[in-house]
């Protein structure tokens, strides 16, 4: 048996990824991987170096602090181990080539990979929270999106998924009273959308056109529109916390900006 110790001051998962990915282009089936995670001290690394001379093998580190690698190297030259340095050598040659220092933070990789992660959770949250579905668990959202229908709710509300931001968006019905739970919440979370009569105009009659419902209906005249602008407003003002963006000729990313601006974390 064939044995490699990874060793690192964070996870260690870039390290064995570089490994495995290594070792697929050998025929080699009796190579065992071991991982020596959170690295913090000196002693840390005695300890992890007197585990690999109880039975012997490669090895393999990323380690950022270079007391640590010095540490490490007297210890292997003196119990006569064999290691590899992943890391140090391609940064010496980017600091060459970028023309500056190295951080040698431990975790960056896994860090960035944890705040991937992150976004794809706010991403099936908004996704499972679009149009008024789960209501019952508002309170998990960071933001809370309401308004009356094509006042681009949903589009915006990707957007600042893709940011990070888990986000519930509510249509808002003229004559319906807006779910409870919109009340229970921190009022704070809550951002009004509105926009000009004659634009929402403009966007539902673009809207029914694709969905080829030609014939006259109230949802796009104006009476109708006026009137559930109205009653949006209405609403916002009696609630002075929520924030209101109007979205009157603004793109999305500019409503987005001025929303997180209020919402950044």
């Amino acid at each position: 048996m064939k044995r490699i110790y990874i060793f690192s001051n964070s996870t260690g998962e870039t390290a064995e990824r570089v490994i495995k990915a290594t070792l697929a282009q050998f025929d080699a089936t009796n190579v065992k991987v071991h991982r020596k995670s959170y690295l913090k001290t000196l002693d840390d690394v005695r300890t992890a170096v007197e585990d690999v001379a109880k039975r012997p093998g490669l090895i393999v580190f990323t380690l950022m602090h270079q007391t640590h690698v010095a540490e490490l190297n007297a210890e292997v030259e003196r119990r006569g181990l064999e290691s590899f340095d992943v890391i140090t050598p391609i940064l010496e040659k980017m600091q060459e080539f970028l023309g500056v220092p190295a951080k040698r933070r431990p975790g960056v990789v896994y860090k960035v990979d944890e705040e991937y992660i992150k976004r794809l959770e706010a991403v099936n949250f908004t996704v499972k929270h679009d149009d008024g579905q789960s209501t019952q668990d508002l309170a998990e959202a960071d933001i809370v999106l309401v308004g009356v229908s094509r006042t681009s709710k949903t589009p915006l509300s990707m957007y600042l998924a893709g940011k990070g931001y888990k986000v519930a968006n509510i249509p808002l019905v003229e004559g319906l009273e807006p779910p409870a739970q919109l009340f229970k919440i921190s009022q704070e979370r809550i951002v009004g959308l509105t926009v000009d009569v004659q634009q929402l105009i403009n966007i539902r009659t673009s809207r029914m056109r694709n969905m080829r419902q030609l014939s006259r209906s109230p949802y796009n005249e104006y009476d109708t529109v006026e009137s559930e602008l109205v009653f949006s407003k209405r609403l916002y003002r009696s609630n002075p916390k929520w924030m209101v963006v109007d979205m009157t000729n603004k793109a999305i990313e500019e409503a987005a900006a001025e929303i997180m601006k209020k919402f950044q974390k």
